[in-house]
């Protein structure tokens, strides 16, 4: 059963919807020069609305570990998600922090960029596009060797995350970008999205 993340949700009636759906993650973006940017205090309050089923996924780039390791440690965030280029030494400084969950992304240009996420001291990966966010995919192909579950993200959206679930079968799909409409989350996007990955459990 593939899983869903919802990421970059900033809003009350976000929350709102993901309760309705009941996606197993949802993502905040603490990347300040994002558009999708919550701060703490944001995601704390966040939190507290959030059906405790769903994990909330923390996206930092280049965080001091101290900061994202406090998040985890005050339950603002349940799983820390690297999204900077950080590197294994980070990772590891990370783990001494917290016991709690990492999730590394990593972009994809070419194969090398797969062998160094399989590599990842890290619990889980992620593999993208780019920055994040930026709502293209890339050449799915250079993926038809890897041989450790990922959440695959980049360009996703509700007419294409059938044809990358039957491609690829990753452990799970990451939407940010495809479940939008002028910048915000779409409530029906987000509901399509759900309903196209779940046909399978039916």
């Amino acid at each position: 059963m593939t899983k869903i993340k919802l990421c970059g949700l900033s809003r009350p009636c976000d929350i709102e919807t993901a309760n309705r759906l009941l996606p197993e993650y949802i993502g905040f973006v603490f990347a300040p020069k994002s558009k999708r940017y919550v701060p703490p205090e944001t995601a704390a309050a966040l939190k507290g609305l959030l059906h405790p089923s769903v994990q909330a996924v923390g996206v930092f780039v280049r965080e001091e570990p101290e900061q994202a390791a406090r998040l985890l440690r005050d339950g603002i965030i349940d799983i820390a998600q690297l999204h900077g280029g950080e590197d294994a030494a980070y990772v590891r400084v990370l783990r001494r922090l917290t016991d709690r969950p990492i999730l590394q992304a990593f972009r994809v240009d070419s194969a090398a960029d797969v062998a160094a996420a399989q590599k990842s001291e890290a619990d889980m990966i992620l593999l993208d596009a780019g920055a994040g966010g930026t709502g293209t995919a890339f050449d799915w192909t250079l993926l038809r060797d890897i041989r450790r579950p990922y959440f695959l993200a980049g360009g996703l959206h509700p007419g294409n995350v059938r044809e990358a679930m039957e491609r690829l079968s990753p452990y799970a799909v990451d939407v940010s970008s495809g479940i939008e409409t002028d910048g915000r989350k779409d409530a029906d996007k987000m509901e399509a999205f759900m309903r196209e990955v779940r046909r399978e459990r039916a």
